[in-house]
């Protein structure tokens, strides 16, 4: 089963430390390499080591999908760099006062879904980077969708209290299945502990056996 416990930096929320979609993952520089090898055998990626606005909270200040990836405005040229170095991908650094956008969008190869407190200019430019459309819309009445479900382009799992309304939109916008679950024992801010593409998912080492299988599932990672 392509699915595997994790942790950065002894910490389970291997989700606010980094992020991947089907072509590269980024994680902080202090990553030992053992570990990078094995997120790259596990999601058959190219692992980018590299941080983000000179900060190791990567998977909380960008947004990606195998298009492209949306950078915080005090990203630097460097970090620009360092990912196009390891895949022909679009890489934008946004010119707002906003920067968790790893927490702000939601998306993967079909779509994607952006807090409401977006402003219409800066949903067309993610749009353009990532190469889909972007539709607004709220996971259990939160704004911070980002943070609040991990989609692949088989599977979306979001927060157990996702309304019925808000699973429509997901299920439109991402054009995937969508389910509910949590991770870390526990938590409902799924993508804080989870990474996901079309090859397999990583969660947080704390996630419980019952949670891997909702995960599995929903995610369709189970062979």
């Amino acid at each position: 089963m392509p699915l595997f416990l994790f942790d950065v930096f002894g910490n389970a929320s291997i989700g606010v430390y980094s992020l991947v979609n089907d072509r590269i993952a980024i994680v902080p520089p202090q990553v030992p390499e053992n570990k990078r090898q094995k997120v790259e055998e596990w999601l058959k990626v190219k692992v980018v080591a590299t941080t983000v606005g000179k900060s190791l909270v990567t998977g909380a200040l960008a947004c990606s999908n195998s298009n492209g990836v949306i950078l915080p405005p005090f990203a630097t040229e460097e970090e620009v760099a360092a990912i196009k170095s390891a895949a022909d991908i679009n890489v934008t650094i946004m010119d707002t006062k906003k920067t968790a956008y790893g927490n702000m969008v939601l998306a993967n190869d079909k779509g994607a879904v952006a807090d409401p407190g977006l402003k219409k200019r800066d949903r067309d430019k993610i749009g353009d980077t990532l190469g889909v459309e972007v539709v607004s819309n709220e996971i259990a009445g939160l704004p911070y969708v980002g943070s609040l479900a991990t989609a692949t382009n088989k599977g979306v799992l979001a927060h157990p209290m996702l309304r019925e309304d808000e699973r429509k939109v997901l299920e439109n916008a991402l054009k995937v299945p969508v389910d509910v679950g949590t991770i870390n024992c526990g938590i409902p801010y799924v993508a804080t502990g989870l990474l996901g593409n079309s090859y397999g998912a990583v969660a947080g080492f704390l996630t419980t056996g019952p949670e891997m299988f909702i995960i599995g599932q929903a995610l369709d990672v189970v062979k």
